[in-house]
């Protein structure tokens, strides 16, 4: 086999036409073993050693070798865990820059680096029969004339979805395609998307994971995916044309088909953590290849991972290696794989330069000036579990935030917790108290009701408990407490009574989501009435408890939700760029120009501070004024929008709202009701009339003169 000196960069296996370049950096490594895997016979393995080291990068080129290939890294030198050191050439190694991986991890005492029971001897069982192999790729893709739809983050409507649990039980999606890209990029699931209205789907993990040992031995599967060991390759198990490289392509045509139809891809990445998990964990790539580039160690015990993640260990940022694997990653995804975002996982963690989140780290500065992924949607789950580690509104003006704070206090507000008036008004209105200081946006917030984490929105309403049972941890685990109000009684029944008021709160979360300034995020089958039984926490449920249900949708949900982003979308005073400033502005020819926003008690009064504070205050009016909406329309020209009036009631009992003063408006009709989603639509109120609003129940006017 002939091998050639190579190139140090790029990093990874780089195939050319001609053969392929292969380099890897470590920087404690004494040698370093290429070892390529026969295709018919992946038990035979060839090694090559790679001698040209530059700049503690190991590299070679070998001619022949192109897509399709098997192959892993051996690293020898120092075993030391006392000093961070855990290089172990009896161990294969996943490439940290492998653009596919083939195979899963089978759980066998090789895997780790250590003999069991005692953690400071260096195994010496050979852990290649039992782990994933690396794969060349083919670079090369047809994409035609694919173009990035970059929607307006004020224009944009995300769905949150899982490759699986969307697609899995989909009728009209061949079989083999269910839970792959190719089933995401099927003509009915593109369908369900675009007539839904959403703008862009946020997929959860879908980089290369791991299944936990534990959650093997207990005969379950890490479904959610956020265990990554490749933070380049798309996840084999998703690809339904092969694993050998095909999933690259396969994605690849994924994204090729949802940007046709307008939508963008957003991915959840996780490069907080990896799957190799604390000193006890197993060696799979990263640690093997040089511990201390990419991983935050002990200060006081180097043996030990720093971990503000809850996962056994925290990838080291402060590392200038650790931080260009992540930068590549990014911009890989970007530039190779098409894709328009990424939301980040416990970003917090990102920011972590020495022990406090940091607003000004590294990780954040070289994000700001790249190219290419400082031009994305970046999106950050504002928290990790560290001190100091919920840092909602504290990001850098270039990142949205998934706003927690939005999702408890709308939680709050519609289970009648008393004194959550003044909060619920900022959040609805676009949290310009976590946004508006650092020269961020509305849109700066992306605001959710419920997310892949904690229950679905059916569940949300229908029990008091989680029920995590089918976990195998006595139902310990998962959130628990929930922040919302189950109608009365628990689970499953036939009470025509309770399902009314359950159908009520779905809606009326619904429809404060789609009407709240900032961009909504929709959990995938929220808008179906999907229901995990009370699992609160479905991480490890790769099974008909967390895929969607397709043969038992709430058409009447969906229809609904289906007119409350058409009705959003029709209409920008409900996706405003700029927070509201409560001052008058110009529009229609009135001799007084009206206030963009003005908040009215429902006897008509506008709120005072002693409103605001009332203990009791669980309903409010809201009027958002359009005469202010100046949005540059296709070819130019600016008009103005409808003013609406919004009449929130978190009480059990009706109330009547009365509208705003006449030189408001002098007659109002009614165009959503959360009540029944068509029932009195067309009623219309003069000034100084009252509207019956039902209890736990919102309605929307428009002024029509």
């Amino acid at each position: 086999m002939q091998v050639w000196p190579g190139e140090r960069y790029p990093l990874g296996a780089t195939y050319d036409g001609m053969g392929t370049n292969f380099a890897i950096f470590s920087e404690v490594a004494e040698r370093i073993e290429l070892c390529l895997f026969d295709e018919w016979d992946v038990g035979h393995e060839r090694r090559v050693e790679l001698r040209e080291v530059d700049a503690y990068v190991w590299h070679a080129y070998i001619p022949g070798i192109g897509p399709g290939q098997r192959y892993g890294y051996r690293v020898h030198g120092p075993y030391d865990p006392a000093n961070g050191l855990r290089c172990n050439p009896h161990k294969l190694l996943i490439d940290p820059y492998a653009k596919a991986v083939d195979g899963d991890v089978h759980w066998d005492p090789a895997v780790y680096d250590y003999v069991h029971g005692e953690p400071e001897r260096m195994s010496e069982t050979d852990s290649a029969p039992f782990m994933p192999k690396s794969v060349v790729v083919n670079p090369y893709f047809d994409w035609g004339n694919d173009a990035p739809p970059r929607i307006p983050y004020h224009h944009s409507v995300i769905y949150e979805a899982h490759v699986r649990g969307l697609t899995m039980r989909l009728p009209g999606i061949p079989e083999e395609l269910r839970g792959t890209y190719a089933g995401i990029a099927s003509p009915p699931m593109i369908e369900h998307l675009t007539r839904l209205g959403i703008t862009a789907i946020e997929l959860m993990p879908v980089h290369q994971f791991v299944n936990d040992h534990r959650l093997a031995d207990l005969g379950l599967r890490n479904y959610w995916g956020y265990n990554t060991i490749g933070f380049f390759a798309p996840h084999h198990a998703y690809s339904a044309l092969g694993h050998v490289g095909q999933q690259v392509q396969e994605f690849r045509g994924m994204v090729k088909a949802l940007h046709a139809a307008g939508i963008e891809v957003i991915l959840d990445v996780v490069y907080n953590h990896t799957a190799e998990g604390n000193h006890l964990g197993p060696t799979l790539s990263f640690k093997g290849v040089d511990n201390p580039s990419y991983y935050r160690l002990s200060e006081e015990d180097r043996r030990y991972y720093v971990d503000y993640t809850g996962t056994g260990n925290s990838l080291n940022v402060r590392s200038p290696h650790s931080l260009q694997l992540i930068m590549d990653s990014l911009r890989y995804w970007v530039t190779e794989m098409h894709v328009d975002g990424f939301r980040f996982d416990l970003a917090a963690t990102l920011a972590r330069e020495f022990y406090e989140v940091d607003r000004l780290s590294t990780f954040f500065e070289v994000v700001q000036q790249d190219p290419v992924v400082s031009r994305v949607k970046l999106i950050a789950e504002p928290w990790d579990v560290g001190p100091g580690g919920y840092q909602v509104g504290n990001f850098p003006p270039q990142w949205t935030e998934w706003n927690g704070k939005y999702r408890d206090t709308v939680r709050d507000f519609w289970r009648g917790e008393p004194a959550t008036l003044a909060e619920f008004a900022s959040r609805i209105s676009g949290s310009a108290d976590l946004y508006q200081d650092d020269g961020r946006r509305p849109f700066h917030s992306i605001n959710f009701v419920t997310c892949h984490d904690g229950f679905t929105l059916t569940d949300l309403v229908s029990y008091n408990d989680k029920h995590n049972e089918a976990n195998g941890e006595d139902n310990r685990d998962g959130e628990s407490h929930n922040r919302s109000w189950n109608c009365g009684v628990e689970g499953d029944t036939d009470d025509p009574g309770v399902l009314a008021l359950r159908a009520k709160q779905r809606r009326n979360f619904i429809a404060t989501l789609l009407l709240s300034q900032g961009v909504p995020m929709i959990g995938h089958g929220d808008e179906l009435g999907r229901t995990q039984r009370g699992n609160n926490n479905a991480y490890c449920q790769d099974s008909e408890l967390a895929w969607i249900d397709w043969d038992a949708i709430d058409t009447e949900l969906l229809d609904f939700t289906r007119r409350l982003v058409e009705f959003r979308r029709q209409h920008q005073v409900f996706q405003r760029r700029r927070f509201f400033t409560g001052l008058p502005v110009r529009g229609r020819e009135i001799d007084e120009p009206l206030p963009d926003l003005a908040w009215y008690t429902p006897d008509g009064r506008q709120m005072t501070g002693e409103d605001w504070g009332n203990d009791f205050g669980r309903s409010v009016a809201l009027f958002v004024n359009g005469d202010g909406i100046r949005e540059r329309g296709q070819y130019g020209q600016r008009h103005h929008d409808a003013s609406f009036w919004l009449c929130f009631n978190a009480h059990d009992a009706p109330l009547d709202f009365t509208p705003p003063p006449a030189e408001f408006g002098q007659r109002w009709e009614l165009v959503i009701s959360t009540v029944e989603p068509d029932q009195d639509k067309g009623t219309t109120i003069e000034a100084g009339g009252t509207v019956c609003v039902p209890d736990r129940s919102l309605v929307v006017l428009e002024r029509v003169a």
